[in-house]
Formats: C-alpha cells, sequence, structure tokens
C-alpha cells in the first residue's frame, strides 16, 4: 500500500501523508502505481464531467483541464517547460542542455509550448465532449504515466541525485513489464479506440526516447515529465481527430 500512497502523493496534489520518510526500494516500487494513479485521476475528470451535466461544452472543456493542472500541481508541465526551454537553449550540447532545465526560470520557448500544449488539450476535450466521448478520459493520463513507467524500464537515467535516481535504480522491471503488457492488453480489448491511444502513445514515446538518447543519452525528471504530457496531448488531439 505504501508505494501507491507515495506515487500518488508524488503525482497529485491530493492530501496523502506518509508517516515517513520512504526506503528507496519503495520509492522504486512506486513506478508499478504510475498508471493506477492515472487510472484514478480519469475516473476523477469523468466524474467531475458527468456532474457539470448539460453546461456548454467549451465551459466544461475549461473546467476539466483547469481541474487536471491542478490535481497534477502541474509538476509534468514543469518539467515540459524545463526541457522545451533545455532543448532549444542547448544548441545539441549535453551538458548545456542538463544545465539549462536545472534553472527555475522559464523562457519565452517554454511559455510557448505550455500555451500551444494546453490549447490542444482544451481544444481536443471539447471535441471529445462535444462526441459524447467522455469516458476515454479515463485512457489518457493512464497512458501519461504508463509511458514514464515504460521510460525509466528502457532508459537510462542521466542526472546523479536527482529525483528519478531511486526511481530508476530500484524499479522492479520484471513486474514493470508485467504491468505494461497488461495495460497494452486492455488497451487491445477496447477496440478501435484502445488500438488508437496505443499507438499513439508507443508513437509518441519512441520518438522522445530516441531524442532524449541522441542529446543526453537518458532520461531525467524533467523528461520523464515533458514525456507524460507529450503523450497525453497527442492522444486527446489523436482521439478527438478520429474519434
Amino acid at each position: 500500500m505504501q508505494p501507491f500512497l507515495i506515487a500518488l502523493q508524488f503525482l497529485t496534489c491530493l492530501p496523502v501523508r506518509l508517516h515517513s520518510i520512504p526506503e528507496p526500494r519503495l520509492i522504486g516500487r512506486s513506478l508499478l502505481y504510475y498508471p493506477l494513479v492515472g487510472l484514478l485521476l480519469g475516473s476523477m475528470l469523468c466524474f467531475l464531467g458527468m456532474a457539470l451535466g448539460n453546461a456548454a461544452a467549451p465551459l466544461k472543456a475549461a473546467l476539466l483541464l483547469a481541474a487536471w493542472v491542478w490535481l497534477t500541481g502541474a509538476l509534468h508541465l514543469d518539467g515540459l517547460a524545463d526541457s522545451a526551454d533545455a532543448w532549444l537553449g542547448g544548441f545539441g550540447d549535453r551538458e548545456r542542455t542538463l544545465a539549462i532545465m536545472k534553472d527555475p526560470c522559464s523562457g519565452p520557448v517554454a511559455v510557448t509550448v505550455l500555451v500551444l500544449l494546453l490549447l490542444l488539450k482544451f481544444v481536443s476535450l471539447w471535441m471529445l465532449l462535444e462526441q459524447g466521448n467522455l469516458l476515454m478520459l479515463l485512457a489518457v493520463p493512464l497512458l501519461g504515466r504508463s509511458a514514464m513507467l515504460g521510460l525509466f524500464l528502457t532508459t537510462p537515467y542521466v542526472r546523479p541525485g536527482g529525483l528519478g535516481q531511486a526511481l530508476a535504480e530500484h524499479m522492479p522491471r520484471s513486474e514493470a513489464r508485467v504491468v505494461l503488457g497488461l495495460i497494452v492488453l486492455a488497451g487491445v480489448l477496447m477496440g478501435a479506440s484502445g488500438w488508437i491511444a496505443l499507438g499513439i502513445a508507443a508513437v509518441v514515446g519512441m520518438l522522445v526516447r530516441r531524442s532524449l538518447f541522441r542529446r543526453l543519452g537518458g532520461t531525467t525528471g524533467d523528461t520523464a515529465g515533458a514525456l507524460l504530457e507529450l503523450v497525453e496531448c497527442a492522444v486527446l488531439v489523436g482521439l478527438a481527430l478520429l474519434g
């Protein structure tokens, strides 16, 4: 139970309190519960959408997106912003890229990327609501956090002492593969929408991972957060266009 609470505390703003500082082993195991936290977030968004009833679709989409950002504490948006600044400002240099990522300030590139991503999420939510596909919100946060699990499973962590080091070093790899396999199976059983969502998440995940290897030789906590946001956005857009 504690690894799940660790994941819930780290990935959300829900009032979770741990009685002691968790051991590195438990921090590593918490990665296995990232998809479950995503499913919980998706369920909460679906319930909120239903509670809003017959409100206009644009308003519902805006409120859902605001709740989504609040529930996650904008944690992964921060990772995307840092990664965007670093990718452009790093000029292809690994050490410069890593140094810029540690800078807490956001430049114009970060702001532009965040605005565009939130705009795409908002319009995609609007379209899904009009199509009556509110339940697909269950899949989007789930796949975003599953992508993080897959990234840590297949990609070295390159920042010693960073936030994700304990996750990367103590993650139970065989169990992580089982979790990812179950998620793929669930997506397949969902039918066409599940196939679309899985395919988009896999393609975005592979492209981001390849870029990370070329620039950094692995991942960091910021780039893992950026991956989550990019997967969520791409899946939302794909479902809205093809749903």
